[in-house]
């Protein structure tokens, strides 16, 4: 399955889509790991994601937040950013922090799952 290799951390404050979508991409061959908060996904680092799936707007730290400290730390990892609300100006500050795309809720399973794909081709292509 083409999704076997790849490791992917879902970081989304409404934990039961985080679960939900965890085992969706665990049904198609991921290794998908939930984290319902910035400090979590930080801590979540030792999963050694490939691909990050952050949810832009969450209470305490937030999303970007969350992009700039996982790049820190593993500057390799891909994110792609989730919202339901966010304006013009917060998806440039996403990718101009290093998103490789913002991705619009509700999600499409079809498009998430092409953008996993693109970003973890972006991620072997650069390492």
């Amino acid at each position: 399955m083409p999704g076997e290799e790849i490791k992917i951390l879902l970081v989304d404050d409404e934990q039961h889509f985080a679960d939900t979508l965890a085992a969706r991409l665990e049904m198609r061959g991921f290794k998908a790991r939930a984290a319902y908060s910035g400090s979590e996904a930080l801590a979540a680092i030792a999963f050694r994601p490939d691909v990050a799936v952050l949810d832009l707007r969450m209470p305490g730290m937030d999303g970007l937040e969350v992009l700039r400290e996982l790049k820190k730390s593993n500057p390799e990892i891909q994110v792609i950013m989730l919202t339901g609300h966010a304006g013009a100006l917060e998806e440039r500050a996403a990718y101009e922090a290093g998103a490789q795309c913002v991705l619009r809720k509700p999600l499409n399973m079809t498009e998430l799952l092409d953008s996993i794909r693109m970003a973890h081709q972006a991620k072997e292509t650069k390492g």
